[in-house]
């Protein structure tokens, strides 16, 4: 940061926290609404064949059955008795009066007996969205579940059966619920023990509280901005969840770092203000650099081609954004204005005095300048063992955990799953078209639909087959033919059949697969792959037909697609433009590629601890995911390197900027690294606590999402401020010596000043930490 800058803002600190009081008065309104206006499916910006159907799907049929309400019901007598039959029928009715659900399928207007369990005791039926609301289903949930609670209150006598709705908007709505609690619950959990650490870390209350504000405070002005830029791009629920994590753990630590450079300044004897610029000049500069590096991450999301990380990229670059601005505008300010008042009470500083000796540090990096190759094959042999199960990695969507447990709309789908019936929730949808002037129903069609249905009902993972040529078991071509030879006549017979599953001009068809419920979203995925390689290889009498896949699984393929074709840019974006930020800011060719490495060690060891937990279930009952889920969905792995890779350069920035310092004051080496590391564990160790709280607390969500960003981040943080920052960095920069700042500094002149000496050295304090007062 810029002395001139710096100097600014000390001199005008009153009216810096002026401004930033009123942006709180126009933030928190904001803030508090932004769930209003927050997405809950992603969508991919890309015309993928999955959306291709979707949109087909929406033009070319009268009354589609495209988002829709599905109600469970479960009792303890049999569906067709008097209680049960009577909530029934109330029930259907009343949904049959809202205004945005076009038709009700139930067991009492059709005669499919998929919709009742096998005992008999459970039933489910569905209502269909109007097309032009199913953009909005999701916020129609809570009308039609007053309308359900409602109508089964009119029959007292069958208070015993149990409702529920469920459905993809009840599913998505109770998503977007939880993501939203979740984020606030884990908020209200982290602050208590982060104030702690912060305590802990500087042994005043008033130090301790400066972070915990500038922390919320960059939450709030982020999630108003995120309001603001919901009117120009869909954010996604979870963005909530990333501006919470994210806001906290760097404006807390950014905060820290600051806080505990400014108060060792006063001890050298600086006045407030002096301080104030001097840890600008310093700490600020790290804070600058670090908040860079995050921002490469999140912004690297951008390139994604789903609304969902864009959204998430958008969130990250705005609260990391704020907290480097809160860091080196406001916090100098207050600390300006504060002074030595930033120690009280002091009595608390001489109590904690013990967390801050330096002596195990010192001696730590003694042993290190002794032994650096010993250091490096330990740290070696750790991060190799935690890496090792990321070969085994799996990507998909996963077994289980995917839909948050203790809603209603998870119960709902707890029943269907009962009466086996989950199925009906997220058909396969595959639309057959005619080339223009064709009838796809017409006799040179019949056949090849009759063959497709015929070789996807083989298939041991699909349960039934919904579509033209399925309209009986004992149906033959001969009959499907002489049925559709007069579509009037036929779409008189079969009016809501017609409107569902038959395109007006009856040149498109639609075929629902539901798939059975030993199917699990995992293996969803590879039914979706079969139909697409049953299409691609041909089938004959279709051979001049196009056939799109739709549906949730068919999404999540193409999705994953995309994202693992454009992964590879992404990891290749961060790792460049983050080596040539830090070759900028440290002058050296060594220290950037060493930092880039090391980071990539985290990252990589941070995904090995995800499969071992998460996909193999060892030490998943911890999480709610006992078992292990089987997979990881793909969005995971690209969003927690994104974010990690910034986050964990966090403490490399800082213990680098402190070893860099050393070095242009002594221009040794050995020592610079020694002095960096002692200098900087007792804040670096605080600030990876902060974090390791704050993600933590996110591993224990019910949403599966935040679980896996929660944990990865927490892993790879503590991986990094222990493993990589204790050991491996300062290892490897003894080995590298005079060479780290090539060719920032010559390295004939650094080995003339090591054998010599500088012509004047100052010598300080290797722990230049010190809180006491």
């Amino acid at each position: 940061m810029q002395t001139g800058l710096a100097s600014l803002i000390v001199r005008y600190r009153y009216l810096v926290v002026a401004v930033w009081a009123v942006v709180a008065v126009f933030a928190f309104p904001r803030a508090s609404r932004v769930n209003s206006v927050l997405d809950v499916e992603g969508h991919s910006l890309k015309l993928s064949e999955a959306k291709q159907a979707e949109a087909l799907l929406r033009t070319a049929f009268p009354k589609p059955v495209f988002k829709f309400f599905a109600v469970a019901m479960k009792g303890s007598t049999p569906v067709d008795s008097a209680p049960f039959s009577d909530l029934l029928e109330q029930l259907t009715r009343a949904a049959e009066r809202q205004p945005f659900i076009t038709r009700v399928v139930s067991v009492l207007n059709t005669s499919d007996t998929a919709l009742v369990s096998s005992d008999r005791k459970s039933t489910f039926f569905i209502a269909a969205v109007a097309p032009e609301e199913s953009e909005n289903a999701t916020d129609l949930v809570p009308v039609f579940r007053k309308a359900m609670r409602e109508a089964a209150a009119a029959v007292p006598e069958a208070r015993g059966i149990e409702v529920a709705v469920t459905g993809g908007p009840a599913l998505d709505y109770d998503v977007r619920k939880v993501s939203t609690e979740g984020a606030k619950r884990s908020e209200e959990r982290a602050l208590p023990l982060t104030a702690i650490v912060l305590i802990l870390a500087f042994g005043s209350l008033v130090a301790a509280a400066l972070p915990l504000v500038v922390g919320s405070f960059a939450i709030t002005s982020s999630l108003a901005l995120v309001y603001v830029a919901s009117s120009f791009h869909p954010m996604s629920v979870f963005v909530v969840n990333i501006v919470t994590m994210i806001g906290l753990a760097t404006g807390i630590d950014y905060s820290l770092l600051v806080v505990t450079r400014f108060r060792e300044e006063l001890n050298r004897g600086l006045s407030p203000k002096q301080a104030a610029i001097r840890t600008m000049m310093t700490a600020g500069r790290a804070v600058v650099t670090s908040g860079l590096t995050v921002i490469v991450g999140f912004a690297s999301l951008l390139i994604l081609p789903t609304s969902e990380t864009r959204s998430m990229g958008i969130g990250g670059l705005l609260v990391v954004t704020a907290a480097v601005l809160l860091s080196t505008t406001l916090l100098p300010a207050v600390l300006a204005i504060l002074g030595r008042s930033i120690d009280k009470p002091r009595w608390l500083a001489r109590r904690l005095a013990w967390y801050h000796a330096p002596a195990p540090w010192e001696r730590w990096a003694r042993w290190l300048g002794q032994h650096p190759w010993r250091a490096i094959v330990i740290g070696a042999v750790v991060i190799g063992a935690i890496t090792w199960p990321l070969g085994q990695i799996k990507i998909g969507l996963p077994r289980a955990g995917w839909f948050p447990s203790g809603t209603e709309s998870s119960r709902g789908v707890e029943i269907l799953e009962a009466s086996g019936a989950r199925g009906s929730l997220q058909p396969v949808r595959v639309l057959i078209t005619a080339p223009a002037g064709r009838k796809v129903v017409g006799a040179k069609y019949i056949r090849g639909l009759k063959r497709l249905s015929d070789s996807l009902k083989a298939d041991p993972r699909i349960a039934q087959v919904r579509g033209p040529v399925d309209l009986g078991k004992r149906m033959s071509v001969f009959r499907y033919t002489m049925l559709y030879s007069d579509l009037d006549r036929a779409r008189e017979r079969y009016p809501e059949f017609f409107d569902a599953y038959i395109s007006t001009d009856a040149r498109t068809v639609l075929m629902d697969v539901f798939l059975s419920d030993t199917t699990s979203l995992v293996s969803s995925m590879d039914v979706i792959h079969r139909i697409r390689h049953i299409r691609d290889a041909g089938i004959r009498g279709l051979d001049s037909v196009t056939v799109l896949v739709g549906g949730f699984s068919a999404s999540s393929v193409d999705l994953q697609a995309e994202l693992l074709a454009q992964f590879p840019k992404l990891i290749a974006l961060v790792l460049i433009i983050t080596a040539v930020m830090l070759f900028i800011a440290f002058k050296s060719l060594l220290v950037p590629i060493k930092a880039v490495l090391m980071n990539v060690l985290s990252v990589a060891g941070a995904f090995g601890l995800i499969v071992l937990v998460f996909q193999k279930g060892v030490g998943g009952a911890l999480f709610g995911v006992e078992g292990g889920i089987a997979a990881i969905y793909v969005a995971v792995p690209v969003m927690v390197f994104a974010m990690v890779f910034g986050l964990s350069m966090d403490y490399e920035v800082f213990l680098l900027s402190r070893m860099k310092e050393a070095f242009d004051r002594t221009h040794r080496n050995d020592q610079a690294t020694m002095e960096g590391l002692a200098s900087t564990a007792s804040v670096i160790t605080s600030a990876a606590a902060v974090m390791i709280i704050v993600f933590g607390t996110f591993s224990f969500s019910r949403v599966l999402a935040a679980q896996l960003m929660g944990f990865g981040l927490a892993v790879s943080v503590f991986l990094d401020a222990t493993v990589i920052r204790m050991v491996l960095v300062p290892a490897i920069m003894h080995i590298a010596g005079r060479w780290n700042w090539w060719p920032g500094i010559k390295v004939t002149d650094t080995a003339k000043v090591e054998a010599h000496g500088p012509p004047s050295e100052r010598r300080i304090p290797v722990h230049a930490s010190d809180t006491s007062t």
